[in-house]
């Protein structure tokens, strides 16, 4: 089920205002975060549109929540953090998905929660590029 408003669900406009598509997972669509205070930041969303996490079966769960461990598993090799914050939102787009933050000890926001959209960092296109390449080289 798609939504046609919603970018995650339409890669369209509605995406471009905040991410870039990377790719399809087997559950999900991966998003890289244009905003980069935290290098490597992406967002994982569901496959289908649903709001809820209790919207979907334990088994789709489960491979969803898969993705999302592949993912960050990446994140860790690729921009090697000192750790990963998870954030499940939604109350703006309602689609399931997670923010995948990386985090780094001489960051601004390292000991406390990741604020959803600093605007503080802002990539060239070809930046963007060369963290959509080495993510997907490790996919």
């Amino acid at each position: 089920m798609k939504d046609k408003n919603c970018g995650y669900c339409m890669k369209d406009e509605h995406l471009d205002a905040f991410g870039i598509h990377i790719c399809d997972l087997p559950n999900s669509v991966l998003v890289l975060f244009k905003e980069q205070s935290h290098p490597g930041r992406v967002i994982v969303a569901y496959k289908d549109h649903v709001s809820e996490i209790v919207d979907i079966s334990d088994e789709e769960v489960a491979a969803f929540y898969k993705d999302v461990r592949k993912v960050a598993a990446v994140i860790h090799k690729v921009f090697n953090p000192d750790k990963i914050n998870y954030g499940a939102y939604g109350d703006t787009s309602g689609h399931l998905h997670v923010h995948i933050v990386p985090k780094y000890k001489d960051e601004f926001e390292w000991g406390g929660t990741f604020e959803m959209n600093p605007k503080k960092k802002f990539l060239s296109d070809a930046e963007y590029k060369e963290m959509i390449d080495k993510i997907k080289a490790e996919l």
